[in-house]
């Protein structure tokens, strides 16, 4: 059996390979970022199980499936951050599904559950329920699932008569300051009036971790960690930028970076 790793965020696809290299099967025929290489590859290499990131920058999963002929479907193992109207309609039609960030006994049960189905399913077999699950979010789209893709993409920031939309995938960390959090993105600083609790409660979570009680940083621009006198860890970001971390959050970013 082979399976495809397709998701947007490098950390996402890394920890998923590691956990099947754990486990031995099945064999993985590669990685994709966008949801255009996933359709090249899908029907290139033509896998039996796939790793579906809801949300990527270029399309969504749903929209990867729509582009695919019934037959070239193979079984799906969706992953998200949070998406209430994908996650509602994964409940109503039974499909499996990863919300980030996993444990460990959750990704092992779907693969064993999603192995034990492929045993049984005929090549090239239509799926009703996939079709089902499909023809749902084309109906739900103009009305919620439209609506639900900007927050999980894009931070709105009210600033001088404007709202500016800053796409997650650009903010590298955030820093508390005072009653305001600076948002750091490439070269630019921007300033939001909200507590850095309420705004880590925005942001998808399989992406972004609290270091400290003042500092979130994006994992997608981590550059190395630093210890110091064996007691101290840092971590240095894409930017040189340098930050300590908590006692009270380095187990967790450890297990999340999976080292």
């Amino acid at each position: 059996m082979k399976t495809l790793i397709i998701d947007d965020e490098a950390l996402a696809r890394q920890r998923i390979r590691r956990l099947l290299e754990q486990r031995g099967e099945p064999e993985i025929a590669g990685e994709c970022k966008s949801g255009e290489e996933a359709i090249a590859a899908i029907r290139k290499k033509k896998p039996d199980l796939i790793f579906l990131d809801i949300q990527m920058k270029d399309m969504t999963g749903f929209d990867v499936l729509e582009a695919l002929a019934p037959e070239e479907r193979p079984m799906v193992i969706f992953v998200t951050a949070f998406d209430q109207y994908a996650i509602k309609a994964f409940d109503v039609f039974a499909f499996d599904y990863l919300t980030k960030p996993f444990k460990e006994e959750r990704f092992e049960l779907s693969v064993s559950k999603a192995m034990t189905a492929l045993q049984s399913r005929r090549p090239a077999e239509k799926d009703p329920q996939l079709e089902q699950l499909l023809q749902y979010m084309r109906q739900i789209a103009p009305q919620a699932g439209e609506q639900s893709r900007l927050p999980a993409q894009a931070l709105p920031i009210r600033q001088a008569g404007k709202i500016s939309f800053v796409d997650y995938s650009a903010i590298h960390y955030i820093n508390a300051s005072s009653y305001y959090v600076e948002i750091h993105t490439d070269g630019k600083k921007h300033l939001l009036r909200e507590t850095l609790a309420n705004l880590e409660e925005k942001l998808p979570a399989g992406r972004f971790f609290r270091i400290h009680r003042s500092t979130l940083i994006n994992l997608d621009f981590l550059k190395e960690l630093l210890y110091e006198n064996n007691s101290e860890m840092a971590v240095r970001m894409k930017d040189d930028q340098v930050f300590r971390v908590s006692r009270s959050y380095r187990a967790e970013l450890l297990k999340r970076l999976g080292v």
